[in-house]
Formats: structure tokens, sequence, C-alpha cells
């Protein structure tokens, strides 16, 4: 009798995170049998999985995590692990309208559990941010620390987060939380401060810096996190939660000129505006944990890592340049 392949269905696996882990892990098991269920909002994109499309192990879904109906009609096919990766995730249009944040990232991730708790899932990760800790002078959080988020986009994160929580400790349901720092890297949906600032120098425009450019962010390369979050899938233990740092801590004005030093412009093309209300000032995390699972960054030399995402950017404009301008929404109309 064949052995039957270990299913994985990844929530937000059209997103930026979401689809360089099903790259990855496709690549890496070949028993591994992929369900990618996204709703495809306006960051969703499917040519971000162009590579894997055709590989019969895949397998995408259209769908909303919110929905109950549609999550139970998954989850009957029994698969071994949900990955959640699902999220609305930029924090200016949480500011501007936090609906869709809340439902999304805690009505969203309550259906998951549920489907979880009926359906008796082996393993239920959930892909939070370093964001839910909130702000620190100095020092760095660890995973036991209270949640002081400061943003509606980071409050409805710790929301699913202490939702986890109560699951795990009300049901014992088997559930891991893993919370990076930021993210960069190739595919990376141009609203985002790295592609952005790449991206609006490619086209000759400035780069629109917050306030004095003092705030701290830790970059983390996204393929760094996930072979972070393979570790935690086979070897993270229940009921845990797993920080993932980059161990690269720049200013963002540092990260600005650093761009701009590797794209040949000047500091002329700093354009300081408003600073966003409620800007963290800094975040950092422990992440001796994970690395006691066994993990390191790999790609920790962070001015070479974005150096090859500048390259990417710029070998790839058709990518970024139809989401821009607008056009991808038409494609992906076409092809859905």
């Amino acid at each position: 009798m064949a052995k039957r392949k270990t299913t994985l269905l990844i929530t937000g696996g059209a997103g930026f995170i979401g689809s360089q882990f099903i790259k990855y892990l496709l690549h890496a098991y070949q028993e591994y049998h992929i369900i990618n269920f996204d709703k495809l909002t306006y960051c969703g994109n499917l040519e971000n999985l162009q590579e894997v499309k055709d590989i019969p192990r895949y397998t995408f879904i259209q769908g909303d995590i919110c929905d109950a109906k549609a999550i139970e009609n998954i989850a009957r096919q029994k698969p071994d692990v949900i990955i959640n990766f699902a999220a609305e995730s930029h924090v200016d249009r949480s500011i501007s309208d936090p609906t869709a944040f809340l439902k999304t990232n805690l009505w969203g991730v309550y259906t998951l559990l549920e489907a979880v708790k009926k359906h008796h899932i082996k393993k239920f990760i959930q892909i939070s941010t370093e964001e839910v800790y909130g702000s620190t002078i100095s020092g760095s959080f660890k995973e036991g620390e209270a949640l002081l988020p400061s943003s509606p986009y980071s409050t409805s994160k710790a929301s699913g987060d202490l939702l986890c929580l109560s699951y795990i400790k009300t049901y014992q349901l088997p559930v891991i939380i893993t919370r990076s720092s930021n993210n960069f890297g190739p595919f990376q949906y141009p609203e985002k401060i790295i592609p952005l600032f790449i991206t609006n120098l490619l086209e000759n425009k400035k780069v629109p810096l917050y306030g004095s450019g003092q705030n701290t962010r830790d970059w983390l390369h996204v393929m760094d996190n996930c072979r972070a979050i393979d570790l935690v899938l086979h070897k993270g233990k229940e009921g845990q939660i797993y920080n993932i740092g980059g161990i690269n801590e720049k200013t963002n004005l540092q990260l600005t000129k650093i761009i701009l030093n590797i794209l040949g412009k000047s500091s002329e093309y700093i354009q300081h505006v408003k600073d966003r209300p409620g800007h963290d000032k800094r975040y950092s995390l422990n992440c001796e944990k994970i690395k006691k699972l066994g993990w390191r960054p790999q790609l920790n030399n962070f001015e070479k890592a974005l150096r090859d995402t500048v390259l990417w950017y710029q070998n790839n404009e058709l990518w970024w340049k139809k989401i821009k301008s607008g056009k991808y929404l038409e494609y992906y109309k076409k092809t859905i």
C-alpha cells in the first residue's frame, strides 16, 4: 500500500511570506501535498507561485478564512497541518479602516481554530508578528512577555494570538505561534517600506520617510523565516511561541540610505513626511528559544541580501509595475 502523503493546508499562501513558504516546502519535501487557500485580496498574487502551479502536489483554492463553510469543506479532507499566513498586515491601512483587520486577524483565526478542534487536525501554526509586543527603547522581547500592541493591525494580531493561547489551555489544541521581525525579499508587495522605496527610486521618484526616520526595525530575510517556520513545523513544541528575528536592526533612515547607495541616488530623494499616528519606536526580539532548536539566520549579511533584493526588483519590473499601476487586479480576474 502506498504511503499517504502529508497534506498541509496553507492559508494566505498567495501573499508574500506564504507564497515563498509554499515554494520552499514543495522543493524541500517530495512527500508533501500543499493546499493553498487564499482569498486573493489586493496583495494576494498568484504570479508569486508561477514556478509551482503545475506541480501535481500543489492545489490552489480561492476562499476566505472567515467563511466557516469553506473552511469546513477543506477540513473534512483531514489535512495533517494548517499553517495560517492569512492576514491583513499593512499598518497604515489598519489606521484608516480597522474593519478588515479585525475580521481576518481575529474572526478568521477563530474559524480555523474551530475547524482544528472539530476535525482533530494534528497541528496548527499561527504566523504572527513582533508588533504584538509593542515598542521598546532597550532590550529584546521574550515570548512570555505581556502584549502591548499600538496599532489596530498589531492589536488584531495580538487578539488572534490570545485566542490561540486560550484554545491551547481550554481545549488542549496542538497550536504553535511564530512571531517574526520585519521580513524582506523578492515578491514583497510594494506598499511595504523596502519594495516601495526600491520601486520608487527605480521610477526616479522620491521616497516618503516618516518623521525623522529614527524608528528602528529588525530585518529578516523571508527565506530565513521560511527555514525557521519549517523547523517549528517539524521540531517545535505544541503550545509554545517562537520568536524569529533577523538580528539586523536599522533605523528607517539608515535603511533608506543603504537603498539610496545601492541605486546610486543622493539623499535629495528622501522626502520627509508627517509621522504615522502611534508609530512604534523600536522592535526587538530575543530569539534564544528558536536557536535552541538549531536555527540561525543564513542570509544575515544584510547589505548583500538587500542588494540581491534590489536586483530582483530591477529584473522583475513587469511584476511590480503591474501592481503599482493597478493592472494586477484586472489580470487576476481573467485568470481565476
